[in-house]
């Protein structure tokens, strides 16, 4: 039979050191693991946003002009019954659907004299100051 003291275990000393590393490397580790779901937001905000281009770009090639303003981009999921009136509107249309950003938000555009602008108000909302448009990915206009 053993006795109490030939037994062998951790000391408080050695679990304490395996804690304060597990602690530092956790430091290091969970913040570069936090920011990935934000950046993707933002990979998939691009996406989208050159996604609407295309089909604003498609729907130009077809009608010979953007959808208004006003028609906003609902005009490439439905055929606007305002003026302008596209005369060769694709049947299917050009989106199956107008995408929400990935905060809930909805899209923005503008069109200015055929100058288009697609936005999302991004992750501070209408409040903040973080504006993602076509203005700033790889293809504008």
């Amino acid at each position: 039979m053993k006795s109490i003291s030939s037994t062998r275990g951790f000391t408080l000393i050695e679990v304490m050191v395996v804690v304060v590393i597990l602690g530092i490397l956790a430091a290091f580790i969970v913040p570069k693991i936090m920011s990935r779901p934000e950046q993707a937001r933002m990979v998939k905000v691009k996406q989208d946003l050159l996604a609407i281009q295309s089909a604003l770009d498609l729907y130009k090639l077809d009608n010979g002009f953007y959808p208004s303003t006003d028609q906003g981009l609902i005009a490439l999921v439905t055929k606007p019954s305002t003026t302008p009136l596209p005369n060769n509107w694709k049947s299917e249309g050009y989106l199956e659907s107008v995408p929400k950003d990935p905060w809930g938000e909805n899209y923005q555009y503008t069109n200015e004299n055929s100058k288009i602008r697609i936005w999302s108000v991004g992750p501070e909302g209408k409040e903040g100051n973080s504006l993602i448009g076509n203005w700033n990915t790889e293809k504008t206009e």
